[in-house]
């Protein structure tokens, strides 16, 4: 079905009366193109710069991680956020070309982390592209094979319930088996490009 447009009338606010004192109350109204221009609008399709502006939005950073063939296999995502309490489901974002997901799917149970303020080395780690990621790490497998660090902040026992493909990653739904967190323990956040701490 065709995309129908519908025009829509926008009436012109009337001039505030003439006189000083309402003068200072008048407010200048943006047109669309002017409002673009006047916040910096960029170009979307530029991936640096839409890379930089979604970095202003600050997030927790989380260890994905299960046993795959018997060896631990895990990533740094901090796309993790609450789907629903009932049922009870949390989702993840991974590229669609990631090496590490495409192991990771197979896992009967996934574990997610959420990692403290104490864990940024973990979480650089577990962001490399080489080498043992799981190397000087404290970490357990529960009894269906999801991977959980120690001293997270909290952790999650997953299994996938749905895959949505989205442009270059996939939207993973996870439901909730068994979860537990740590009040006493700060979470570590992730806001332009760079880890940081919340302050007391």
């Amino acid at each position: 079905m065709a995309d129908t447009a519908v025009p829509i009338r926008l009436s012109t606010p009337a001039p505030p009366p003439a006189g000083p004192d309402r003068r200072a109350d008048a407010v200048r109204v943006l047109r669309p193109r002017e409002r673009g221009d006047a916040l910096g609008a960029l170009d979307p399709h530029d991936g640096k710069a839409l890379r930089r502006g979604l970095g202003a939005f600050p997030t927790g950073v989380a260890a994905l991680a299960a046993l795959v063939e018997g060896e631990p296999v895990g990533m740094a995502v901090n796309s993790f956020t609450s789907v629903s309490l009932d049922p009870p489901l949390v989702s993840i974002c991974a590229a669609a070309e990631s090496r590490t997901w495409r192991g990771l799917r197979r896992a009967a149970h996934l574990g997610i982390s959420v990692l403290s303020a104490a864990q940024e080395q973990a979480c650089a780690r577990l962001a490399a592209r080489d080498g043992d990621r799981f190397a000087a790490l404290p970490w357990h497998a529960t009894a269906d094979g999801a991977v959980l660090l120690e001293e997270a902040a909290a952790w999650f026992e997953c299994s996938v319930e749905r895959e949505i493909r989205a442009g270059d990653h996939e939207i993973v739904v996870l439901l909730v088996h068994r979860f537990g967190a740590d009040p006493r323990r700060a979470p570590l956040v992730f806001h332009g490009s760079r880890y940081r701490r919340l302050a007391e």
